[in-house]
């Protein structure tokens, strides 16, 4: 099997290539997303994983889905609604449900946020939600999506013993790098993926910030720009 493969496409948009060979996307927001490295559109997937119904999260998941034959994973309300977009395959779920796809077992967790999509008035699409995936090797991943700091993160690490922990740091719509470092602590991984952070001036959460807040931690703070891989 080939190492875990991680590139940041901006914001909270990631392409991770599987130790199985699986492309997954998460939350593809590509078009109008000024920290989108251009030119770095994914040809090919497998899954794309949408944690909630914001313009930031969605907005490219349709297309996507439609270019590459991917199947969409998200809340029922989520994949109904992708589905009137076009979308032919999708695997809709609920918190603490899992479901296995493309080999994968994946779980969706809870997260602190809201959810809804202006699509000629606002529309409500469930709520918001993170994943826990199960890798082929057995690694396991935590992307957190847009959430606050809740205590059953403490649950998500008794219950899947995650090994790195996709999460938000760049504060007043999620998490800042404090309540992440804290995060962090408390899911009990080893590496941090910084996302949604640096994209507009009012995301003032920097990786500099929780790097230092997880100083002495043991807890490795992966730091990309858009467009860097890391395996």
């Amino acid at each position: 099997m080939q190492n875990l493969s991680i590139t940041f496409l901006g914001h909270s948009a990631f392409e991770l290539k599987t130790p199985g060979g699986k492309t997954l996307l998460f939350d593809p927001w590509y078009t109008g997303n000024p920290s989108f490295p251009a030119g770095m559109t994914p040809k090919a997937a497998d899954l794309i994983l949408v944690s909630h119904g914001h313009s930031d999260h969605i907005t490219d998941a349709a297309a996507m889905a439609k270019a590459t034959g991917a199947t969409v994973v998200g809340c029922w309300e989520v994949v109904t609604w992708l589905g009137t977009k076009g979308v032919q395959h999708v695997e809709p779920m609920n918190k603490g449900g899992t479901i296995h796809a493309a080999g994968l077992r994946i779980t969706m967790t809870e997260a602190v946020h809201s959810s809804s999509f202006d699509d000629n008035g606002v529309v409500y699409l469930g709520e918001p939600a993170g994943f826990v995936i199960t890798l082929e090797n057995g690694q396991v991943i935590y992307y957190a999506g847009d959430t606050g700091l809740f205590g059953d993160m403490k649950l998500i690490a008794e219950l899947y013993k995650p090994d790195i922990a996709f999460l938000p740091i760049g504060d007043r719509f999620t998490m800042g790098p404090d309540t992440a470092a804290m995060a962090a602590r408390w899911l009990g991984v080893k590496q941090v993926v910084p996302m949604h952070f640096g994209t507009f001036p009012m995301l003032t959460g920097t990786p500099d910030q929780l790097e230092a807040l997880l100083a002495g931690s043991g807890i490795a703070v992966l730091r990309l720009k858009p467009g860097e891989t890391a395996q």
